[in-house]
């Protein structure tokens, strides 16, 4: 039997465009554990015009253009064309996927004033849509709520709207999404694998994990973590353990500041990540212990920095 100690895992960060992951063969991973930036969120805006130029070209005509019906049609592209973008990544993970491997994505809805209009934009259902598209399995989700979001609308308190009185408030957002899907049909296993039973959770963690709601407090975060909009430990460490066992392959598109990454390695899984925006590779070689890491270390981390 190997023993988990045993294992010696191997990590890539790629400095590139996920859209594309040339670098990696068909079904060579286990499971993906990402949060892409969301649409119709205003941190993200100048990502997805920089990396779509047809993105840019509506923005600019919308932001110029005084009929509102346009101006409605501009706004109904944009965000269509963000989801496009992210439908490209996902067609690449459905690739890269064994069959029965698991992906699975944090995605918030937005809500925004656009075009002189306060609305949802549902950015978990355009996912699901997308990936049901390219031929994954839509399974169970998860509901994300974060017990520390206040939100504020022009800071005048915790509700949007009209304060006590109807009809006009709006339903605070207060979850998130933990999409999953699956390709194909369920993965199997030589009986007895001494890996997969290395890998199992406990009956509490199960009744915990395996449950639709996760109360999960966001942590303390870097000013760049927070301009990436990162993710607590707690959510890859739970849906690591929960969709993979030890030795497998995991990879995050969107690696941000490597916290994917960083969990994988105490978890004795393999990882990649993918990250297009260069000036985090410091905060990711921090993090998963690049700066510190000894001769002896039971895992190497490889960087590879994709030629334009």
């Amino acid at each position: 039997m190997i023993a988990s100690t045993e294992i010696k895992t191997v990590h890539k960060i790629i400095i590139g465009d996920s859209r594309r992951m040339e670098e990696l063969e068909d079904e060579s991973v286990h499971l993906v554990v990402t949060s892409p930036p969301y649409p119709m969120i205003e941190m993200w805006d100048k990502l997805f015009r920089m990396l779509d130029e047809r993105i840019d070209k509506i923005w600019t005509k919308m932001e110029v253009e005084s009929s509102r019906k346009l101006r409605e049609r501009y706004v109904k592209e944009i965000y269509n064309l963000m989801h496009e973008n992210l439908a490209e990544v996902w067609k690449e993970c459905y690739r890269v996927l064994i069959d029965g491997g698991i992906a699975c994505i944090n995605i918030g809805d937005a809500t925004r004033s656009i075009n002189g209009m306060f609305r949802l934009f549902p950015n978990h259902s355009k996912v699901i849509e997308h990936c049901e598209s390219i031929g994954f399995v839509t399974l169970p989700y998860i509901l994300w709520k974060k017990p520390t979001n206040k939100p504020k609308y022009k800071g005048k308190g915790a509700f949007l709207g009209s304060g006590f009185l109807p009809p006009n408030a709006y339903v605070t957002l207060d979850c998130e999404f933990i999409l999953i899907f699956r390709k194909g049909e369920p993965r199997k296993f030589e009986p007895h694998d001494p890996l997969r039973y290395a890998s199992a959770y406990t009956k509490e963690e199960r009744d915990r994990w395996f449950t639709q709601i996760w109360e999960i407090t966001g942590t303390k975060q870097t000013i760049e973590e927070r301009r990436v909009a990162s993710f607590p430990e707690e959510i890859p460490y739970r849906l690591i353990r929960m969709f993979s066992i030890i030795g497998d392959t995991v990879l995050d598109p969107f690696l941000g500041t490597g916290t994917t990454m960083k969990v994988a390695i105490e978890l004795k899984r393999n990882s990649i990540g993918y990250e297009i925006d260069e000036t985090l590779l410091p905060i990711i070689k921090e993090k998963v212990g690049i700066t510190q890491k000894l001769l002896t270390s039971d895992y190497s981390v490889e960087i590879f920095k994709r030629r334009p």
